[in-house]
């Protein structure tokens, strides 16, 4: 596996990283623990050292379960994990977002013991808190990092302005926010900019549109009841239909390369900037394997050319979020 540095303020990682939400969270299909901890192991051996959770991924089990299977690669792969939501602690109930200081400090303590760590090598910002200063924010983990607790300053899903602000307070190693081929709002909401500009990793979170890109879905019968993705507007029956025309565009590219659809859209997000790490997650072994073999696929000018000129002439039908969950995005 080749190795990327998010940044210049972040860590050497796998040019592909490993989403953990998906074994235990979130998904209909999702894996026992043993089962987890055993697909987590199997990235390792393939060359992942980038690993992806959150404290409110279960909550705390994702955490937990992380903890457990990368213990014994300690110093050898980087975990990222995030505040910024209040969790009732008696029913793991979400209540809003919280980056009150008091709360980074009791996450990042809860989240080290149970990923079995001394430091966290990445802490991000889930969602941005709109009722505390980023300022504060950003000096609250900069006092972590001083004491050893954290590494790695990141942020999820900022603004642009919110982004600088913090970054001159504590320099943001990364920023993961969505990026894939149907989701391309870093590339006009000032993101992609401010990362280049100030050294900023870019960790897409969904690179393969929540799986859609693979190819593996065609219809909204695909998505089972208790999915997250059934409530999402472009998993509905008519938008899923109109974006197929995507997937079909991204058969025809991979077959120049002996390769798969999803294998595509990840080669193509590398192809983007040499600091983009894109961290698919899946529960199948045959899937990160395929994934994986992305780093290998190499798009030439004519290549992403197509590409462009194909999403260009295709229009994505429905929301990527819920109205909801859109307005915690880019504050």
């Amino acid at each position: 596996m080749i190795t990327r540095q998010l940044g210049r303020h972040g860590p050497t990682v796998s040019a592909i990283g490993y989403g953990c939400m998906g074994l235990d969270f979130g998904y209909a299909n999702t894996l026992a623990k043993e089962d987890g901890i055993a697909m987590i192991r199997a990235a390792v051996e393939r060359g992942v050292t980038f690993f992806d959770t959150a404290e409110v991924y279960g909550p705390w089990v994702n955490e937990r379960h992380v903890g457990e299977a990368l213990a014994p690669f300690k110093g050898q792969v980087t975990i990222a994990t995030k505040f910024g939501f209040a969790i009732d602690p008696d029913t793991g109930a979400m209540q809003g977002v919280c980056s009150r200081p008091e709360r980074i400090r009791a996450v990042a303590e809860a989240s080290l013991k149970r990923l079995q760590v001394e430091t966290l090598d990445v802490f991000y910002q889930h969602r941005v808190d709109p009722k505390v200063p980023i300022e504060d924010v950003a000096g609250t983990v900069r006092d972590l990092i001083a004491q050893g607790k954290v590494r790695h300053f990141g942020m999820s899903e900022p603004s642009a302005a919110t982004l600088r602000r913090a970054h001159a307070v504590q320099p943001v190693a990364m920023v993961q926010n969505e990026y894939s081929l149907w989701t391309r709002q870093v590339e006009t909401n000032g993101i992609l900019e401010a990362c280049g500009e100030l050294g900023i990793g870019l960790v897409p979170y969904s690179p393969l549109g929540k799986g859609f890109l693979t190819g593996a879905m065609t219809s909204a019968d695909d998505v089972s009841a208790g999915d997250f993705r059934a409530s999402l507007p472009r998993f509905q029956a008519d938008a899923m239909a109109a974006n197929l025309a995507l997937v079909d565009a991204l058969r025809e590219i991979a077959t120049r390369h002996n390769a798969t659809p999803a294998q595509i859209a990840l080669a193509w997000l590398l192809a983007q900037r040499p600091w983009i790490v894109p961290i698919p997650g899946t529960t199948k072994l045959h899937r990160l394997e395929e994934n994986l073999g992305a780093a290998q696929v190499v798009l030439n000018d004519q290549d992403l050319a197509d590409i462009a000129a194909r999403l260009a002439a295709i229009e994505i039908h429905g929301a990527r979020y819920t109205p909801a969950s859109e307005a915690m995005t880019g504050l």
